[in-house]
């Protein structure tokens, strides 16, 4: 096994000052003192210069004078020129100004400001969206929660006359996608398929299929793939990558076998080292370690080579089994093949000491995380509270939550869920509420374990009354 591979210029003419030459002087008469007859047959007029082109100071705009020579005239000069000019670099400089507020709105995730900067540039008659513009509002839309929004931009930017391109019609696909409105992305698919030039391609059905994976809609996944095949579009690894963790999340293995033997066979969508970590991943979050040991080995001689991620995955597995020496020898590893261990690495052991509430293994882990440089995160410090509470430390549980405020941890709902753990281990139902009412004073919306975990703890000191009213809750939330 190896280490993968990560894996103007312009010609310069100098100035030649003028030869010294006799200046030469000649009068233009009146058109009134000219007595000229049409017997005249020659008329004696002054010697004129003949200037070579560019040689003349004046400029080249000439015009025919009474006698039918062409004459020079110097161009009237502009009035006010330097404040023309001025305005005109106020107005690139506002332009430029503006478009960097737009990508910077857009870059910060911003979606109402972008819109008001992007209404802003459209109402000036020099600026020109360009389509890579559209497909970022589209896309931070999407993102955003705003696929309604994302429509009426699409449906602004076809009325200005902007045309129409597959990758605009798929960016607006996947906002709807992301925000779970399945049946208007497929009326978005529809759309598609009457336009010879916006036709759907692989990305557009690969987005449609993590939608139905994603909603458990196994049905419409089946459909979308005949439609691919009957139009001759061949799904990429990205897309079977997909539907196997949908389907292996779903426990629909048959399907799954299915796919991946697909995937072995075929030579157009190979199995690649995201398929071998969907696998790994699968079967070691169900404990199957023997399964995920013999996949291991046919990704392997498949000539897949794994990553960090790939180990980490084998770690978290063999964690959770309580296989230490197993864990261990991974890790070492890692280090053999000159592999990082990542944060990821390290939470995955505390938490496999946290789960059995070995607080001094925990500890010298998180210590030896630290003494590394490697940052912390949220993970971190919710395995930490969970395995003090599990090993009976409840003082530890304080500091930990003190050191997570020093340090900036974001507290998020599965902070607040592993403070609440503590609480109810601890059986101190006074500050399991008071961190309750703390979460939702921060924003953070609690969810099923939340829940689950509250109504165990009044159940058990048979607080009843308590328990309807949280179940009543969280009922209203589920339906919200």
């Amino acid at each position: 096994m190896h280490t993968p591979s990560l894996s103007l210029s312009s010609t310069f003419i100098p100035f030649l000052p003028p030869t010294k030459t006799t200046p030469i002087s000649f009068t233009i008469y009146p058109q009134k003192s000219i007595q000229c007859s049409s017997s005249t047959t020659s008329t004696t007029h002054p010697k004129r210069k003949v200037w070579k082109e560019g040689e003349f100071p004046a400029s080249n705009v000439k015009e025919r004078s009474s006698f039918g020579y062409q004459t020079e005239k110097k161009r009237t000069p502009i009035k006010n020129i330097k404040k023309k000019l001025d305005r005109k670099n106020a107005a690139k400089a506002w332009v430029s100004t503006v478009t960097e507020s737009l990508a910077e709105c857009i870059d910060k995730k911003q979606w109402l400001q972008a819109l008001q900067v992007f209404e802003m540039l459209r109402e000036q008659p020099f600026y020109q969206p360009k389509e890579g513009t559209y497909m970022k509002l589209l896309v931070l839309l999407g993102k955003s929660g705003q696929p309604e929004r994302a429509r009426q931009l699409f449906d602004k930017m076809i009325e200005e006359g902007l045309e129409t391109t597959k990758e605009l019609y798929t960016a607006l696909v996947a906002a709807y996608c992301r925000n779970n409105a399945i049946s208007e992305a497929f009326s978005v698919l529809e759309q598609m398929k009457g336009m010879p030039l916006c036709q759907p391609d692989v990305y557009t059905y690969s987005i449609l299929i993590k939608a139905c994976i994603d909603d458990c809609q196994y049905d419409l996944v089946e459909s979308l793939y005949e439609q691919m095949d009957e139009r001759l579009i061949t799904p990429n690894t990205v897309t079977q990558n997909i539907v196997l963790s949908g389907y292996g999340k779903a426990g629909r293995y048959e399907q799954m076998e299915k796919v991946l033997s697909g995937m072995l066979v075929s030579t157009t969508c190979r199995p690649d080292v995201w398929t071998m970590n969907t696998i790994l991943s699968l079967f070691g979050n169900k404990g199957q370690i023997e399964i995920m040991e013999q996949w291991y080995e046919k990704f392997r001689n498949f000539g897949i080579e794994p990553e960090t991620r790939t180990f980490n995955i084998l770690i978290s597995a063999y964690g959770k089994k309580r296989m230490y020496d197993k864990m261990s020898s991974v890790m070492e590893y890692m280090r053999k093949l000159s592999f990082p261990w990542t944060t990821s690495t390290y939470n995955n052991v505390i938490e496999a000491f946290a789960e059995v509430g070995d607080a001094k293994n925990m500890e010298y882990t998180f210590d030896q995380m630290r003494a590394e440089g490697m940052k912390v995160d949220n993970r971190t410090f919710c395995c930490l509270i969970r395995g003090y509470a599990n090993a009976g430390l409840f003082h530890k549980v304080v500091s930990s939550v003190q050191l997570a405020g020093k340090l900036e941890i974001q507290e998020n709902t599965h902070f607040y869920n592993a403070v609440i753990y503590a609480c109810a281990k601890a059986e101190d139902l006074m500050e399991m509420d008071r961190v309750f009412i703390r979460m939702k004073d921060k924003h953070c919306q609690p969810d099923s374990v939340t829940y689950e975990l509250m109504v165990e703890a009044y159940r058990k000191e048979g607080m009843n009354d308590r328990v309807y009213d949280l179940e009543q809750e969280k009922n209203t939330a589920v339906a919200v």
